[in-house]
């Protein structure tokens, strides 16, 4: 591997960008090596083959790198191709300086499901920085009684590269006095000496110049160089000597500037002025932010700015003492920093959308979070945590990564949103924590069907109504939101008198108000039932129903109906009352009906117009004709009554019946009476035409019912033999009889009459059928003739085709 990277980092980096490439994966992380200094847009590395990951993939996850802050966006992912590219040129000495090898991590999150892969980028160094002296001219004072063999300690060249790129070695150009010397530190780093070959003589050349070049080992080869200029001085024969040849300290990394650090000394043989030593660091860069300062005359080491343990843990200082004629000697100063606990965690959101829907089963993940400590040992070991009343839970991931996860099933509809406080507590003392208050909306899913507040909704019309009146309106609720709690309303399809509910009723859909579509009749219908449906606007859509009861109110809209006597246009209704009928004799009773309900049919009887009022009077419930008096011979026969009936409804309603009374004994007296109507004179001018008319329509029956006649003569014959020959039982037909089944007082006998006439013969006979001691007469008033009375009910059933029934 080493000699891979040697061979790599030998070659242009212009040239090798393409061709390096050093992949590794172990344990679930990739490792990529590219040389620095790349431009923006070249392959760093293909992810999706490295990870075995289809680009569908990548895409569908929407991949993204999540890198720290203090790496920038070095490089980005192309979520098409799966490719890693650089996206801003990467200077290593920046990123790492001297720190080999120099690398930082990433990670590469994909979603749905949720991914983590760890990534390692390793920046290769090019040789893209020569050796740089301090200063531009070293200035060396030398006495001229300074044996043969001392060693000066030149300032050392700085070379930000690393490894083979970096500095490798010192050149002097030849001169007569001085050769140089290089020498290897613990930690890699070279420096060089000057030593002294012959004696010098001021007095023969008070000045040398000389040419220090530094080189390094990169392709192509780089270089730079110093002017040593050496001050010949008289003889000091003493140089200073440091008591330690290395210095070594410890500090806190939060202690305040102007502290002392250490105390360095240094002893020079030489008495008096010569014996003078000041004290210096030395090899520092021009632009070096050296947070110490040396007392060049105590040797002390005070603290001059901040330090973090974070930023560098350690440093290393050359120290030098001077005597007055430049003599020095050479110690170093290591100084390490020790961490405390100074830095707080920081959370910071990888992965998260801030919505989760309701459905969601335990254990989705909500969020990734990443928790990063800048400090060490267990000041940077962080734990994180959340409220433990919330339905969710904090689980360990990959480095310092944290996946937050539902722990229990979400209901919107009981908790829309959730403040959930992160804290990161980590394990120094004392512990630092940090808080992060997250919001989390809980979106909704169409769970809940509408609900109507009433099971059942009753209301009242008052029927007559005008069409389109409305009747109430029903309300449903839906807890859910936005949509799914958008509620329209429908009539569910029923028959109403065999016609669809919707032909009488209408709903908006908005609003749930119900109209009425025609006018209602109580007499028809009293009750409604219509079913009503109430359907959210979610997907699939949840319904409920509820029914909604309509109830009729009746109106005094019809009057009342005679349904006894019965009035007809050509005949006359008579009652006969004997002229021997005591006081309180029932003649007869109008029966009347009113299809209203309540006190709408609630009916007295009024006599409106009587003949003799003083004869006869009207049961005001009942309707029962009674005699107030005793009928006298000298009452008329023919007695003619007006019967009104009301109701008792608002406005009042009413009827009016004639009933015509005979009072005789017989029915010839009674025939005499009611035979002398007049004639409409109408009638009599148009009896010709009408008699012409007759004729012609009288002729096509006859034909057609002599045809029916026989047709029907000889079907029954067929009957008769069939019914004569098989020995099926006969069940005997008897027409209904009239009964007063709705209670409203009707008559409860049944009076029958059968009027024989010839069309010419003013005489006719009758026959009728008694029942108790009521008699009914109808008679035509155009015609006139004697009645015969059958006494008997016996009579009348011994009529072959009689079609009364006698009770």
């Amino acid at each position: 591997m080493e000699s891979l990277k040697k061979k790599c980092a030998s070659l242009d980096w212009r040239v090798s960008i393409l061709l390096f490439c050093l992949v590794a994966a172990v344990s679930g992380q990739i490792r990529y090596s590219i040389p620095e200094e790349m431009r923006k847009g070249l392959f760093v590395g293909d992810i999706a083959k490295d990870l075995g990951l289809d680009v569908k993939r990548l895409v569908s996850g929407r991949a993204r790198l999540v890198i720290d802050d203090q790496y920038n966006q070095y490089v980005v992912l192309n979520q098409n191709k799966g490719h890693i590219i650089v996206n801003e040129r990467i200077d290593r000495e920046k990123l790492c300086a001297k720190k080999s090898p120099c690398s930082f991590s990433l990670e590469i999150v994909l979603e749905d499901p949720l991914e983590l892969f760890s990534i390692t980028i390793e920046i290769q160094d090019v040789n893209d920085h020569a050796p740089a002296f301090p200063k531009k001219e070293i200035n060396l004072e030398i006495s001229e009684s300074t044996p043969t063999g001392t060693v000066f300690l030149l300032d050392s060249a700085a070379d930000p590269d690393v490894g083979i790129n970096s500095l490798q070695s010192y050149s002097l150009k030849a001169n007569d006095h001085f050769v140089l010397k290089q020498h290897t530190r613990p930690d890699g780093s070279k420096y060089a000496e000057m030593m002294l070959q012959s004696g010098l003589d001021r007095e023969k050349q008070s000045e040398h110049t000389l040419i220090l070049t530094a080189v390094d080992g990169g392709e192509p080869q780089r270089s730079g160089t110093v002017r040593i200029h050496v001050s010949v001085l008289d003889a000091n024969d003493n140089a200073p000597v440091f008591t330690q040849p290395l210095y070594k300290a410890s500090v806190l990394e939060n202690v305040l500037p102007g502290t002392v650090i250490a105390r360095v000394s240094a002893e020079d043989l030489d008495q008096g002025y010569n014996g003078n030593v000041t004290y210096f660091f030395t090899h520092l860069e021009e632009d070096s932010s050296c947070p110490f300062e040396i007392n060049s005359y105590t040797g002390e080491v005070k603290l001059t700015g901040d330090i973090d343990y974070e930023v560098s843990p350690n440093y290393e200082i050359n120290l030098q003492a001077k005597d007055p004629w430049g003599v020095v000697g050479a110690s170093k100063l290591i100084i390490e920093i020790a961490d405390v606990n100074d830095n707080s965690p920081v959370i910071t959101m990888a992965s998260y959308s801030g919505k989760i829907s309701e459905n969601s089963p335990p254990g989705t993940v909500v969020a990734l979070i990443s928790v990063q400590d800048k400090d060490s040992g267990k000041n940077g070991q962080v734990l994180l945590n959340i409220d433990e009343s919330l339905p969710f839970k904090i689980k360990s991931s990959l480095r310092n990564y944290y996946t937050l996860v539902t722990e229990q099933n979400l209901d919107r509809e009981k908790r829309s949103k959730y403040n959930i406080t992160l804290t990161a507590t980590d394990e120094g003392v004392p512990a630092l924590s940090s808080r992060k208050t997250v919001v989390l909306e809980v979106t909704d899913i169409n769970d809940n069907a509408p609900a109507f507040s009433q099971s059942v909704y009753r209301t009242e019309v008052v029927e007559n109504n005008s069409p389109g009146v409305a009747l109430l309106q029903i309300q449903a609720t839906d807890p859910d939101q936005g949509q799914n709690a958008r509620i329209s309303y429908f009539l569910i399809d029923s028959e109403v008198n065999g016609n669809p509910a919707s032909s009488y009723f209408s709903i908006n859909t908005e609003s749930g108000e119900i109209r009425c579509l025609r006018s209602l009749d109580y007499e028809q219908v009293k009750e409604y039932n219509i079913r009503v449906k109430a359907q959210d606007g979610g997907s699939p859509p949840l319904t409920s129903n509820t029914t909604v009861i309509l109830l009729v109110q009746d109106q005094n809209d019809n009057p009342p109906q005679v349904l006894y006597p019965v009035q007809t246009g050509g005949s006359v209704v008579a009652e006969m009352v004997p002229r021997s009928a005591d006081v309180g004799y029932l003649v007869t009773k109008v029966v009347a009906v009113d299809v209203d309900s309540g006190q709408n049919a609630w009916l007295s009887y009024k006599l409106q117009k009587a003949t003799d009022r003083a004869l006869f009077e009207v049961g005001l419930q009942n309707g029962e004709i009674r005699t107030i008096r005793q009928v006298s011979d000298k009452d008329a026969v023919k007695q003619r009554l007006t019967v009104i009936v009301e109701d008792n409804g608002q406005p009042s309603r009413s009827a009016t019946v004639i009933v015509n009374v005979a009072v005789a004994d017989s029915f010839p007296e009674v025939l005499s009476e009611f035979t002398d109507f007049p004639h409409d004179k109408e009638y009599n001018d148009n009896l010709t035409f009408y008699l012409v008319l007759a004729l012609a329509v009288v002729s096509f029956l006859f034909i057609t019912c002599l045809v029916v006649i026989i047709s029907v003569k000889i079907y029954r014959w067929r009957q008769s033999r069939i019914l004569y020959h098989s020995n099926l039982p006969v069940i005997p037909y008897y027409p209904p009889r009239y009964s007063d089944t709705l209670g409203t007082g009707t008559l409860q006998h049944v009076y029958n009459y059968e009027v024989c006439r010839t069309t010419d013969s003013r005489k006719s006979d009758c026959k009728f059928g008694r029942a108790g001691s009521q008699n009914v007469l109808i008679m035509d008033p155009s015609s006139t003739g004697t009645m015969q009375r059958i006494q008997s009910e016996k009579s009348i059933l011994d009529e072959p085709d009689s079609p009364l029934e006698v009770s």
